[in-house]
């Protein structure tokens, strides 16, 4: 069975529920956007929520959809980098925890961390401290970390760095793997565009982006168009509409994916756990449908829990809804 790579900013995720969005304002945090933040604001923003009730897990976007890739059965590993403190020991040992081949490097700085502040609506919103993470250079990469892996999967936020995004996916590409990528937030996708186009056009295989990041990636106006546009550019496009759904398009096959019915009560990881649905789908050979659908399912299952980790109850929901799925 092929086996997944990932690589990604080594985060651990604080995550906040907050009862009034007014409070984003006050912490100059833009809502439903990830914004990029020093450790002294960091540690600001904390002396000021003292008072809230606050949950730890590992995260960052590429470590997501690698830990569910992996309790689905799938051999997979994760690249990044940490610091040498707390922070960075619990990222580790939750990775392995749940089943992952780790490479983990090691910065100067602390460990980044994410404020994500979830609001009534179950939107999120991220004040990020890249800490270490954004230490990881291309230099720290060799085409050895690549061997054995059939897929490579990278999230959007590398981008920020040019020359690690690049070394990364063309070292991929050379050993061989498909390389998938899960755009960043749609602020991100602007201030890169360009060379994010380039990139795409050259080495990415699998696309996965929510419909704001679809729309900024391709300058259209609604995220069917989007796809349209974005599909000749890969092998296989996946536009992420929420609670609407999906879009898939593989060149002249395209679907509309449903979701599931959830209780939504925090939408961090949604499009993470999408992500390693639908590639445990393409994994196993399943049809472009099937693979929507599996990513929805999991991605509902997220939903209904705080956090971008399914706990044990519902990836036994996930193990009951799967034969149906597939048959």
């Amino acid at each position: 069975m092929k086996k997944v790579l990932g690589l990604g900013n080594a985060l651990v995720d604080i995550l906040i529920k907050i009862a009034d969005e007014r409070l984003l304002d006050s912490l100059q945090l833009p809502k439903s956007c990830m914004t990029l933040v020093e450790e002294s604001q960091v540690n600001d923003i904390l002396a000021k929520i003292t008072h809230l009730e606050k949950q730890e897990t590992c995260g960052g976007s590429a470590a997501n959809t690698i830990s569910g890739l992996a309790r689905l059965g799938i051999q997979t590993g994760y690249i990044g980098k940490i610091g040498h403190d707390a922070f960075g020991t619990f990222f580790e040992e939750e990775m392995k925890k749940h089943g992952v081949n780790t490479r983990m490097f090691y910065g100067s700085a602390q460990t980044g961390r994410a404020l994500g502040f979830i609001t009534p609506d179950s939107e999120r919103t991220f004040a990020t401290f890249l800490g270490a993470a954004v230490e990881l250079q291309g230099s720290d990469l060799n085409a050895e970390l690549f061997g054995g892996y059939d897929i490579f999967h990278i999230e959007g936020y590398m981008v920020q760095n040019h020359q690690l995004f690049e070394t990364a996916v063309r070292l991929a590409k050379d050993a061989g793997l498909e390389v998938s990528l899960d755009l960043a937030s749609h602020n991100v996708v602007r201030e890169n565009l360009g060379f994010l186009q380039e990139l795409v056009a050259r080495y990415v295989d699998i696309v996965f982006a929510n419909e704001d990041e679809a729309m900024a990636f391709s300058g259209e106006k609604s995220p069917s168009e989007a796809l349209v546009t974005i599909s000749p550019q890969c092998r296989i496009a996946v536009v992420k509409l929420g609670k609407n759904g999906s879009l898939v398009k593989r060149q002249d096959e395209r679907h509309e994916i449903g979701c599931i019915p959830a209780r939504a009560v925090d939408t961090t990881g949604a499009g993470d756990l999408y992500a390693a649905g639908f590639l445990y789908g393409l994994i196993r050979d399943y049809p472009l449908a099937i693979c929507g659908r599996i990513g929805s399912l999991l991605s509902g299952k997220v939903v209904e829990v705080v956090g971008a980790k399914l706990d044990e109850q519902k990836w036994q929901e996930v193990e009951a809804a799967l034969p149906t799925l597939i048959s």
